[in-house]
């Protein structure tokens, strides 16, 4: 299946690995840490998570949407808490999701028509207290302090997971991966985290 019979993406996310799921019968997006999607097309987005989290956001009326993959950038102490620190982790966390909801609403969505459903931060690096977790109260909070409507969440526990979002729906299908058979996972939430970590964010972001 070409580029051209998948249909070009919106300005912006031509990067994105795109591909013809065959299961779904459709085109889908596959995001990777640190990245997101966004769509007006009948079309899918999916990704992998760990300790990370993805915000799933629609317009259920017209319905565009678009997923994130991404964490906020630790502190020594294994939080995204503390002083300075917690400015630039929650900077980073903002940052995350007012780009994905602005592209949603440059391209036709309206605010008050949108939904939320998030999914992962599991406790799948041993070594670091509680990530995960940490991830997922970043997550809620912003969507409280935001006055979005969260209309469901599948987090924590100890398993990856598969998420399979469908924009034009806002149908979720997700897949517990309790049985891994390597680690590429965590060592892609190793290097995202210490990226994050060295430059969290590159200049002055204006959040919207």
């Amino acid at each position: 299946m070409s580029r051209h019979q998948l249909g070009k993406p919106l300005p912006g996310f031509e990067r994105i690995n795109r591909y013809w799921d065959r299961q779904h019968s459709t085109a889908a997006a596959k995001i990777l840490p640190g990245e997101y999607y966004v769509t007006k097309q009948d079309e899918i987005i999916t990704t992998v998570l760990g300790s990370c989290v993805s915000a799933c956001v629609w317009d259920q009326v017209f319905g565009i949407g678009g997923m994130n993959h991404f964490m906020p950038p630790l502190s020594e102490s294994g939080n995204w808490g503390g002083g300075a620190i917690i400015s630039g982790a929650t900077r980073y966390g903002n940052y995350a999701m007012e780009h994905m909801i602005n592209d949603i609403l440059k391209h036709g969505g309206h605010r008050p028509n949108l939904a939320v459903k998030i999914f992962g931060g599991g406790k799948i690096i041993s070594n670091i207290s509680n990530v995960g977790g940490n991830n997922v109260d970043f997550v809620k909070s912003y969507i409280q302090e935001e006055g979005l409507k969260l209309m469901s969440e599948d987090v924590g526990d100890i398993y990856p997971r598969k998420v399979v979002f469908f924009p034009a729906s806002g149908r979720v299908r997700v897949k517990k991966l309790k049985r891994m058979h390597n680690d590429t996972i965590v060592q892609r939430e190793k290097v995202y985290q210490h990226d994050i970590e060295q430059e969290p964010l590159e200049g002055a972001v204006e959040l919207f």
